[in-house]
C-alpha cells in the first residue's frame, strides 16, 4: 500500500530544490518547459555509467547483457504506465518531437495525398504543426485547425465541421503547454474512430500530471517526453497500434534495425528495433525507467490533488492581482498559468522574479499561433508539479507584486 501523499517528504527526493538563487531558495515554477530528477534517477544514470555501461543487442559479454537487459525491461515498465497492450509497440525515440516527426514521415511516405487533410487544434505546440506544414507542403494535402474559443476551449462545433470523409489523421494535444487547458480527448477520438479515422495524442503535458490509459482513450498513437516525466532529456517514446507501425516505412537505417546486410540486398527486423537504428540513448532509457519507477512508488491520487490545490489557491492569489489577467479559462485545467500584466513585458517579469530565485517562462512556449489567436506575442507561465507548495505560491505573487512597484 502506498503512504499518501507527503510533500515534504517529496520535496526531499529532489536535491534541486535546496538550491540558492541568488541569495534566495530556488522557486521553481517552469515545470511544463521540464520537471526535475528525484535522486533515485540520478542514482541510476550514475549506476549505469559506473557500472553497467556498454552497447546492447549486440555484445554476448556481461555488460552488454546487462545493459540490454536493463533497457529492454524499461519498453515493459512504459507499457505497463500507459496501459499498452504489447511492450513491442513502444519505441524509444528522442522525445514527442522526433515520435511526432517519426508518424509525419510515415505519413507522408505512405499515400498521403493532394485532397487528404490532416486535422490539428489552433493550440498545439509547434512540434505537432511543423511537421505536418512540410508534410501536406511534399503531398499537396491540406492541413486544418480546429479553432478555441476566448477560455482556451477547443470549438466542438467547428470539430465536427472539420472531422470529415478527407481526413486522414486527427492529431491533437492532450493538454496545453501555454494554457493548461485538458482537452476532451476521449469524446474527439470516438468521433474519429465511428469515422476510421486514426488519432494521434500528444502525451508530453498529460502523462506527467494524469494516470493513462491508452486502451481507454482508443487513440492510435501516443508520445511523451522523458524530461518532462522527471526522467532524463534526450529519451522519449512513441507508442502506436501494431497495425500502424508495421505498415509505416522505416524512420532512419543503419545497425540494429537490420536482420541481413549485403550488397544485394538488405532485411529488416520488425517492430520495435524496425525504429531504432544505431545505438540509442541507453541511460536515457534506464534512467525513465526509473522515474516510471519513482512515480509508482507516489500516492499520484494524492499528487495530483495537491497540484489541483495549488492550480486553484495561484488561480485565486494572482488573479487578485490589479492589471494581471490570466490566458486560458477552461473548466479543466492542468496546474499551468499563463498570465500578463498591463505595461510589463514577460520577458522583463521573469529577468525580474528571477533576482528573487523564482523561476517562471516567458516567451511563446512554441504556440506562435495560439497567443497570436489572443493578440499576444508572449506571456508569462508558472507551471507547477507535485513538488511545489503553497508558499511558493505566496512567494510568486510577492514578487510579482515587488515587479508591479518596480516598473509602474
Amino acid at each position: 500500500m502506498l503512504a499518501p501523499f507527503n510533500i515534504d517528504a517529496v520535496r526531499a527526493d529532489f536535491p534541486i530544490l535546496q538550491t540558492m538563487v541568488n541569495g534566495q531558495p530556488l522557486t521553481y515554477l517552469d515545470n511544463a518547459a521540464t520537471a526535475q530528477k528525484p535522486q533515485s534517477v540520478i542514482d541510476t544514470l550514475e549506476q549505469y555509467y559506473r557500472k553497467q555501461n556498454a552497447n546492447i543487442h549486440r555484445g554476448l559479454h556481461h555488460l552488454s547483457e546487462q545493459a540490454t537487459e536493463a533497457y529492454e525491461q524499461v519498453r515493459h515498465k512504459v507499457a505497463d504506465f500507459i496501459q499498452a497492450p504489447d511492450p513491442d509497440e513502444v519505441i524509444f525515440v528522442r522525445g514527442a518531437t522526433e515520435a511526432i516527426n517519426l508518424i509525419a514521415h510515415g505519413w507522408t511516405q505512405s499515400g498521403l495525398k493532394a485532397g487528404d487533410e490532416i486535422l490539428i487544434t489552433h493550440m498545439e505546440h509547434h512540434a505537432n504543426i511543423v511537421p505536418w506544414q512540410i508534410a501536406a507542403e511534399r503531398t499537396g494535402a491540406e492541413l486544418k485547425v480546429i479553432p478555441v474559443d476566448e477560455r482556451g476551449v477547443l470549438d466542438l462545433e467547428a470539430f465536427d465541421a472539420l472531422l470529415g470523409a478527407s481526413t486522414r489523421l486527427l492529431a491533437l494535444t492532450h493538454v496545453s503547454n501555454s494554457l493548461g487547458t485538458i482537452n476532451p480527448v476521449k469524446q474527439l477520438i470516438e468521433k474519429a474512430r465511428a469515422k476510421n479515422i486514426p488519432v494521434l495524442l500528444d502525451g508530453a503535458q498529460s502523462v506527467p500530471h494524469m494516470p493513462i490509459d491508452v486502451q481507454a482513450l482508443g487513440c492510435d498513437f501516443f508520445v511523451f517526453s522523458g524530461h518532462k516525466l522527471f526522467g532524463p532529456t534526450g529519451i522519449g517514446v512513441l507508442w502506436g497500434k501494431r497495425a500502424y507501425l508495421e505498415a509505416m516505412p522505416y524512420y532512419q537505417s543503419g545497425g540494429d534495425m537490420i536482420e541481413q546486410v549485403d550488397f544485394e540486398g538488405t532485411t529488416y527486423k520488425p517492430i520495435p528495433s524496425k525504429f531504432e537504428a544505431g545505438t540509442p540513448h541507453i541511460a536515457g532509457v534506464i534512467g525513465l525507467g526509473a522515474a516510471i519507477d519513482y512515480l509508482n512508488g507516489l500516492d499520484r491520487t494524492g499528487a495530483l490533488q495537491h497540484e489541483t490545490d495549488l492550480l486553484v489557491y495561484a488561480t485565486e492569489q494572482l488573479g487578485s492581482i490589479e492589471g494581471l489577467r490570466i490566458w486560458g479559462q477552461a473548466p479543466d485545467k492542468a496546474s499551468v498559468l499563463s498570465f500578463t500584466i498591463d505595461g510589463i513585458h514577460p520577458h522583463d517579469m521573469s529577468t525580474f522574479l528571477n533576482a528573487d530565485g523564482i523561476a517562471i517562462r516567458a516567451g511563446h512556449h512554441c504556440t506562435q499561433p495560439l497567443l497570436k489567436r489572443f493578440g499576444l506575442p508572449a506571456t508569462a507561465r508558472a507551471s507547477f508539479a507535485f513538488y511545489n507548495t503553497l508558499a511558493e505560491v505566496d512567494r510568486l505573487r510577492a514578487g510579482i507584486l515587488k515587479l508591479k512597484q518596480f516598473f509602474l
